[in-house]
C-alpha cells in the first residue's frame, strides 16, 4: 500500500483504533476491489470468504419477502459489509450498488490467519466488528419501526 493509500484508510472509521503497524498489516491484507452501480455485490443466503471495507459510494443492504425486494440500510464510505463471513455464516442480506463504489475485499482465511498470530491485532479487529455489527442490527430495527410506522399510518387513513 502506498502512504496515499495509508493516508485515506486512516480516515476510514473502521481503521481507527488500530495500532499503526496494526493498520498497515490490516490494509496489506486487503485488495481494491471496484463494484458498477447496480452491481450485486452478494446475493441473501449466499456463503462467502469476503467481506469489505467501503472506501466510496454507496451500498443497499437488501431482504427479499413475498417475492418483493426492500431495502433494508444504505451503507457508505468507512462501513463495512459482510461482516457474517468472519462468523461463517450465510449472508443476511443482499448488497447491491447504488454507485460506484470501491472497497477493500478481504479473505476470510486471511483476517482469521492475522488475528491468531498476534492477539492484540485479533482482539481490536473483532471489537471494532462487534461494534459494526450492532450499529446494523440497530439500523435495521429503526428501518422496521419506521416501515411498521408508515403502514400503521397508512391503514389508518
Amino acid at each position: 500500500m502506498t502512504t496515499d493509500t495509508l493516508t485515506e484508510l486512516s480516515q476510514v472509521s473502521f481503521f481507527e483504533e488500530f495500532l499503526p503497524r496494526h493498520m498497515e498489516k490490516l490494509t496489506s491484507l486487503g485488495s481494491e476491489v471496484h463494484f458498477n452501480k447496480d452491481e450485486i455485490i452478494f446475493r441473501e443466503n449466499q456463503d462467502s470468504k469476503v467481506f469489505y471495507v467501503i472506501l466510496s459510494g454507496r451500498i443497499a443492504l437488501e431482504a427479499t419477502m413475498a417475492g418483493q425486494t426492500y431495502c433494508v440500510q444504505t451503507l457508505y464510505a468507512s462501513d463495512v459489509i459482510g461482516w457474517s463471513t468472519v462468523l461463517n455464516r450465510k449472508k443476511p442480506f443482499q448488497a447491491r450498488a447504488l454507485d460506484p463504489v470501491r472497497v477493500l475485499a478481504y479473505e476470510l482465511s486471511t483476517i482469521r490467519d492475522a488475528c491468531r498470530s498476534n492477539p492484540y491485532f485479533g482482539c481490536a479487529f473483532f471489537e471494532k466488528l462487534l461494534t459494526v455489527m450492532a450499529e446494523c442490527l440497530e439500523g435495521t430495527r429503526v428501518h422496521l419501526v419506521e416501515a411498521l410506522a408508515g403502514k400503521a399510518g397508512a391503514g389508518g387513513a
